[in-house]
C-alpha cells in the first residue's frame, strides 16, 4: 500500500533527567540569555517550583493559577510580566499552569520553559485555551510552544496515585484521539501507539508502588509523545467533548478526560478496526480477527479497572440537566472527519454512559 501525507515536526528541546530539574533549567536560562524569569507555579506546587528553580533568582513569582485559563487571569498576568519586565516564562505544574504560560506568551512572545510535574502533555504542544462566558476557545500558535521541556521524574513524586491516573489517561486521551484526529498520519500514529503502551505499562507501576521511579519516568515518557502526537494529528473528537465539559461546566479536566474516554473509543474503534487492533496490542490485551473493536474496549476496560480509574462525570458536578447544552456545543464543534459520524442521538447516548458508569454499548 502505497503512502501519502504530510508531517510537521515541531521544534522543541526536551531535558529528560530525574533530580536534574534545577540543573537543566539554569543551563536552558543562559542558553536563551534570560534573566529576568517568571516562574507560574500554584501554591499547591511551590516548594516543587523552589526545587526546580533552586539555582536562579526569580523575577516574579505568580500562583493564581485556575484550570481552563480565565481570560481574566490571563489578562493579570500578562500585565504583571509587562510591569517586571519579565523575559522568559518558567512554569512548574501541571496543564493549568503550563496553559497560563502560553497564554501569555501568545500575546507577548516570551519563550517558555516548562517543568511539568503531571502528565498532562500540554508543554509538547502548540495548543493554547482560554475561558470566557463558559465557554473555552482553544487555537493552536508558534509562539506558545515551550521553548524547552524539561523532565525530572522526582518532581512528580508528590503526585497522589488518583491524581497520577487521571493525568496519565489525559494522556492515552492524547494517544487514542490521534489515531483518528483531523490531521493524523502514520508517524502521528506510531507516536500515539508507543506513547499508549508506555502510559498503561508506568500507570500499573504507579498504582503498584507510587515510588517507582521507573515507572514515574516511563509515565513522563509516554505523555510525552501523547502530546507530540496530539500536536501533530489534531484534536479530535474527545477533546472537543471535554473543552464542552471543561469550559462550560467547569468540570476537572484530568478527571474528565479519563472518564470519556472509553466511551469515545467504544464509539469510533468499530470504524477503524486495523488501529482498534494495534490499540488493543498497545495496551496489552489480546489481538483479534474477528472484533479488533470490542478487543481494543476490552483491553482500555481492563486497565482501568486495574489503576481504579475515574469512571463517573457524576462525581465530578455533571448533571442530566446539562446534557442537553453540552450535546449542542459537542455536536458543534465536532470534526468533519470523526471516524462515526456525529450526531446528538450517540453524543446523547454517550454523555448519559459516562455520567452514570454504564458500560452499555454506545449508540452509533
Amino acid at each position: 500500500m502505497s503512502m501519502s501525507f504530510e508531517h510537521t515536526t515541531l521544534g522543541q528541546r526536551v531535558l529528560f533527567g530525574t533530580g536534574q530539574a534545577a540543573e537543566h533549567l539554569t543551563a536552558e536560562l543562559d542558553r536563551l540569555g534570560a534573566t529576568r524569569p517568571m516562574v507560574i507555579a500554584g501554591e499547591l506546587e511551590r516548594a516543587l517550583a523552589e526545587q526546580a528553580t533552586a539555582k536562579i533568582t526569580p523575577a516574579l513569582w505568580w500562583d493564581e493559577v485556575i484550570q481552563h485559563v480565565p481570560v481574566e487571569v490571563a489578562e493579570r498576568a500578562r500585565a504583571a510580566a509587562a510591569r517586571e519586565s519579565v523575559d522568559v516564562v518558567v512554569s512548574v505544574g501541571g496543564g493549568s499552569t503550563t496553559g497560563l504560560a502560553k497564554a501569555i506568551a501568545l500575546t507577548t512572545g516570551l519563550p517558555v520553559i516548562a517543568v511539568p510535574t503531571t502528565y498532562a502533555g500540554s508543554e509538547a504542544t502548540d495548543v493554547w485555551g482560554l475561558t470566557e462566558d463558559r465557554t473555552k476557545t482553544t487555537g493552536t500558535d508558534p509562539n506558545v510552544l515551550p521553548a524547552t521541556v524539561v523532565y525530572d521524574a522526582e518532581l512528580s513524586k508528590t503526585l497522589p496515585v488518583g491524581l497520577s491516573v487521571a493525568s496519565g489517561l489525559n494522556g492515552m486521551a492524547h494517544c487514542v484521539d490521534s489515531l483518528w484526529a483531523p490531521r493524523t498520519d502514520p508517524i502521528n500514529q506510531a507516536l500515539a501507539l508507543e506513547g499508549a503502551r508506555a502510559l498503561a505499562r508506568s500507570l500499573r507501576g504507579i498504582v503498584a508502588d507510587a515510588d517507582d521511579m521507573d515507572a514515574r519516568e516511563q509515565a513522563l515518557y509516554g505523555c510525552y509523545l501523547a502530546a507530540v502526537s496530539f500536536a501533530g494529528a489534531g484534536s479530535g473528537l474527545h477533546h472537543k467533548i471535554c473543552h464542552v465539559l471543561g469550559g462550560t461546566f467547569d468540570l476537572p479536566h484530568a478527571q474528565t478526560h479519563a472518564t470519556v474516554l472509553p466511551y469515545v473509543l467504544e464509539l469510533n474503534a468499530p470504524a477503524v478496526p486495523e488501529l482498534a487492533g494495534r490499540l488493543a496490542t498497545a495496551l496489552g490485551g489480546e489481538p483479534s480477527t474477528d472484533d479488533a473493536a470490542g478487543a481494543a474496549v476490552a483491553a482500555l476496560r481492563e486497565l482501568y479497572d486495574a489503576v481504579q480509574a475515574p469512571s463517573r462525570l457524576a462525581d465530578y458536578g455533571f448533571t442530566t440537566d446539562g446534557i442537553g447544552e453540552a450535546v449542542g456545543r459537542i455536536v458543534a464543534a465536532a470534526p468533519a472527519s470523526n471516524p462515526v459520524p456525529v450526531t446528538k442521538q450517540n453524543i446523547t447516548g454517550l454523555l448519559c454512559a459516562a455520567l452514570t458508569g454504564d458500560r452499555a454499548t454506545v449508540t452509533v
